[in-house]
């Protein structure tokens, strides 16, 4: 059972870690944000906590030192610095090696104490402000329920009745969170004092779930002599539209502290507000200190409830997703086997319980694929982190930017896609980025760019990687292209043709191998990655200006929308997703015999005959087929005997025997039990690309729109 919960507190932290990256990132450009102060502090005491309490020990002790640095931080006793951030995420990489090697437990991980030292080594008068950081007075507890303003004024002799101020003040506080700001403009001149008078009055923010006749209650014996004035200004019951309160200036007229008149006046000057109120004395500074508090805490407890609202969720182990997504796939196939079934037999009563069964599997099918869905912002984060990184180690400054990090794509699809794009930013900071001198005599800003971004388009999703740098060589790729022997020597190819020659497998014109490239690792392996996912990939690129990187990918992996297609006897699937149109194979269409090549209202499109490409004997029907698709930005036909119709086909992959049946990605289950091969469309038009086969150099041109 404790390592079920070890394994929670396991998944629980390396979530909070990717958070607190991402958290540190950000801090770094903006070191003033308090708040991003106070999600890191949150990330690290969290860690700390849940460590303790499922014995690992070595983390949560090593996360205290760090928890400790930042809560001088939080109270603006250390400032957020370059030296700070770099610190602080090589202890985030600790933490992470240490839930990894699973020596969070053990205490052995003495590598930490270097890191600890130059934690603390950043703290100025170090013994000290280590102990005024045990010293903070605690952040008040996090409470639910209802937020008051509370105005109390005693009589001045209350004191002389036997009734002390301060219990009062406490019995308050035991009711929820609270935040007691004393006034003192009632305070006599010292000649004038009474020590044995109450001169002060307090504003109080307390938020509570007791309600307002418990705060009532506690003045019951002296109600009749106070002055006392409660107002409701939040209900964490409502859902707050807008996060932020109200300004201070609102506030203060909201608290009769200020006139309206007051407030449009000060508004018109062009000062801060703050100062005006200050150089104007509108408003005493311990007034304007309450409504300070009120609208940091309100603020707060807004945050916090969003945030909540956000985090309302199962964590559930990806393990079971994917067996409820499989046994969803076994029902679709059923349905169809039902559907099939009560057609056949005509039966009215089945053929409404095999529509009722479909519309609900539908449902059930889009909910459980919606489960698996992930947004791609935290890949995105990563490679934040990457590019910092990099661009320390190759000498040039680069900025990430990233847009659609709210776009969500299937789990394993983003997982699979991880060490592709890893790849494709090593590229463009090793090879695309140029050194900061480079920049500046080419007349660029010193730092380059780099943008990432997602966004759904129909059923795919797209992923672009955009760099600001040298862009590809053109001229170097053909040379080192028929040096290889790739291209001949007078081809004439397309920008297009020419940039992806860099897919090759080996080919590489980089004069020297850096830490960062020459790993053996190349683009082919990128695009190889993408196929697998059944997507594409495409290369556009400007001298000067940079080089964009586009990936299509299909949403999912687990079940795809299909066109049903027959050849001979046997059934295949195309995804639907591609196909543009159906036409016939009409004899006086067909150009330049021998070469397939047909025109489709004007325009020639290269086909492929599927008969003679999986050697399917028989003859073919009188009336064939195109489905015409659209890969990679070209059109290309595929010829079959009959088009059948739409299919929900629930991938299942070829087994070990079938691996070398490169042109299918896999295999689908019909309504009547038959198996139907899906086809790899992407591997069938690199053929055409290649010129393989009975394809010529005119039927690649006409794919590629020439």
């Amino acid at each position: 059972m404790m390592d079920q919960y070890s394994q929670a507190f396991k998944e629980e932290a390396e979530e909070l870690l990717g958070e607190l990256e991402s958290s540190l990132l950000e801090l770094e450009e903006t070191p003033d944000d308090m708040d991003l102060v106070a999600k890191v502090f949150r990330a690290m005491h969290t860690i700390k906590g849940s460590g303790a309490m499922f014995g690992f020990d070595e983390i949560s002790r090593f996360t205290h030192e760090v928890e400790t640095v930042y809560d001088l931080v939080r109270n603006g006793k250390l400032q957020v610095s370059k030296e700070l951030i770099n610190l602080s995420l090589t202890a985030r990489d600790h933490i992470c090696s240490l839930l990894t090697d699973g020596e969070g437990r053990s205490g052995s991980a003495g590598n930490g104490e270097a890191l600890i030292a130059s934690f603390q080594n950043l703290i100025p008068g170090k013994p000290a402000a280590r102990q005024e950081a045990v010293a903070a007075p605690p952040e008040p507890e996090e409470a639910e329920g209802v937020t008051y303003r509370i105005r109390l004024t005693l009589p001045e002799n209350i004191i002389l009745s036997g009734t002390r101020p301060d219990s009062l003040l406490r019995e308050l506080n035991d009711l929820g969170s609270c935040r007691v700001i004393a006034q003192g403009d009632r305070i006599p001149l010292l000649d004038e004092l009474a020590p044995e008078s109450c001169h002060v009055h307090w504003d109080l923010i307390l938020t509570t779930e007791r309600g307002v006749n418990a705060i009532k209650d506690v003045f019951i014996f002296v109600e009749e002599d106070i002055d006392l004035k409660i107002d409701e200004i939040d209900d964490s019951l409502l859902l707050d539209e807008d996060p932020d309160y109200k300004r201070l200036g609102e506030i203060l007229v909201d608290r009769g502290d200020l006139s309206q008149d007051d407030l449009n006046a000060l508004l018109a000057e062009a000062k801060p507000f703050g100062q005006k109120l200050i150089d104007t004395s509108k408003v005493p500074a311990d007034k304007i200190e309450a409504a300070l508090q009120e609208q940091q805490l309100v603020r707060t407890a807004r945050n916090r409830r969003q945030s909540r609202e956000a985090e309302s969720s199962v964590r559930v182990p990806a393990e079971r997703l994917d067996d409820l997504v499989n046994m969803v796939g076994e029902l679709v196939t059923v349905k169809a086997r039902l559907a099939r079934a009560a057609a056949l037999l005509g039966n009215s009563e089945l053929t409404e319980i095999a529509e009722e069964v479909e519309r609900l599997t539908d449902e059930l099918r889009d909910n459980s694929l919606t489960m698996r869905m992930l947004p791609i912002g935290a890949t995105f984060s990563k490679f934040k982190r990457l590019v910092r990184d990099l661009a320390a180690g190759l000498g040039k400054n680069v900025e990430l930017k990233t847009e659609g990090a709210e776009t969500e794509i299937d789990k394993t699809v983003i997982e699979k896609l991880n060490d592709p794009l890893v790849h494709l930013i090593r590229n463009s900071l090793d090879h695309g980025i140029e050194s900061p001198e480079e920049r500046t005599a080419a007349g660029k800003p010193k730092v380059g760019t780099v943008v990432m971004t997602a966004g759904h388009v129909g059923d795919y999703v797209e992923i672009t990687i955009k760099d600001d740098g040298r862009g590809l060589d053109r001229e170097t790729l053909l040379a080192k292209g028929i040096e290889r022997g790739l291209v001949a020597a007078d081809a004439e190819l397309s920008d297009q043709q020419i940039f992806e020659l860099i897919f090759a497998a080996g080919f590489s014109t980089a004069r020297k191998i850096t830490d960062v490239s020459g790993r053996g690792v190349g683009m082919d392996v990128v695009k190889q990655a993408i196929d697998g996912l059944r997507g594409a990939i495409t290369i556009a690129s400007q001298p000067q200006q940079g080089t964009t990187i586009n990936i299509r990918l299909p949403l999912t992996l687990a079940i795809v929308e299909s066109l049903l297609v027959r050849i001979g006897d046997e059934v295949y699937a195309i995804p639907l997703s591609i196909v543009e149109e159906c036409v016939e194979l009409a004899e006086e269409k067909i150009e330049n015999q021998g070469r397939h090549l047909i025109n489709v209202r004007g325009k020639l499109v290269p086909y492929i005959p599927l008969r003679e490409q999986f050697a399917i004997s028989g003859r073919p029907a009188r009336f064939q087929q195109i489905i015409i698709t659209r890969l990679q930005g070209n059109r290309v036909g595929f010829v079959v005997d009959q088009v059948i119709g739409q299919h929900q086909s629930v991938i299942k992959t070829l087994g070990r025997m079938y691996k070398d049946l490169k042109a299918f990605s896999g295999a689908t289950i019909l309504g009547d039990g038959r198996v139907a091969l899906i086809l790899d469309v992407n591997h069938l038009f690199r053929q055409l690309e290649q010129g393989q086969g009975q394809f010529g150099t005119e039927a690649k041109s006409a794919a590629m729109g020439h």
